[in-house]
């Protein structure tokens, strides 16, 4: 069965390292790292991911590649003043991944477009990148195209702040529907302490019942 063109270049981008990307990747993320940290492209380095997500080549749509740090967010180990336990830099997690944190950063350089939708083109020892489509809701050719002027309406106005995005959807446990995802809503922290809200409630209904 033949394949499509989108389907040659997913399996492709499977691993850029290896096979016909490996030389130019290699030349991209030295380029990437040395360039500034918000770059806006011309055209989308992925096309079957930007096409999928949402991307048409047509006015009002505009394609920015962010780079974000590589870290754990660990703070610094205090000198003193302190007990070992109380230092706060183990054992702590974000919860954030790196593409809702580029398409926080990204939103906030660009205040009148909004942001679709992003994905993963590369990384390297120090830093990952991605791609952040960007959509103009004042836009005429967005505004009467009703495939996508969903977003001109207010109530998606700064949908990454508000965790609207893919990824943001995936950080806060959205992603789960059905009988054994009722921890994984309403945030990440709720998946996180849905257990103690469980005792919680437990043991208040339990002293109602005692001292009823």
């Amino acid at each position: 069965m033949a394949q499509s063109v989108y389907s040659r270049i997913g399996k492709t981008w499977k691993n850029p390292r290896s096979g016909p990307l490996a030389d130019i990747t290699h030349e991209r993320l030295i380029e990437w790292r040395r360039g500034p940290s918000f770059v806006r492209i011309d055209r989308p380095t992925r096309l079957d991911r930007a096409r999928a997500l949402g991307y048409r080549a047509k006015p009002g749509f505009i394609l920015v590649r962010a780079k974000v740090r590589r870290s754990n967010f660990r703070k610094r180990h205090p000198v003193r003043g302190r007990k070992p336990r109380r230092t706060g830099i183990s054992k702590l997690t974000i919860g954030k991944n790196m593409k809702w944190i580029a398409e926080e950063r990204v939103a906030k350089r660009h205040e009148n477009l909004e942001v679709l939708n992003s994905y993963w083109v590369g990384e390297d020892g120090k830093f990952k990148f991605f791609e952040v489509i960007l959509v103009d809701p004042h836009h005429p050719a967005i505004v009467n195209d009703p495939k996508i002027n969903w977003i001109c309406g207010a109530q998606h106005h700064g949908r990454p702040f508000r965790g609207k995005t893919a990824a943001g959807h995936r950080a806060r446990g959205l992603r789960w529907k059905g009988k054994g995802a009722e921890r994984f809503r309403p945030s990440k922290a709720g998946m996180l302490h849905g257990r103690r809200a469980e005792d919680r409630k437990r043991d208040a209904s339990r002293n109602r019942r005692m001292y009823a």
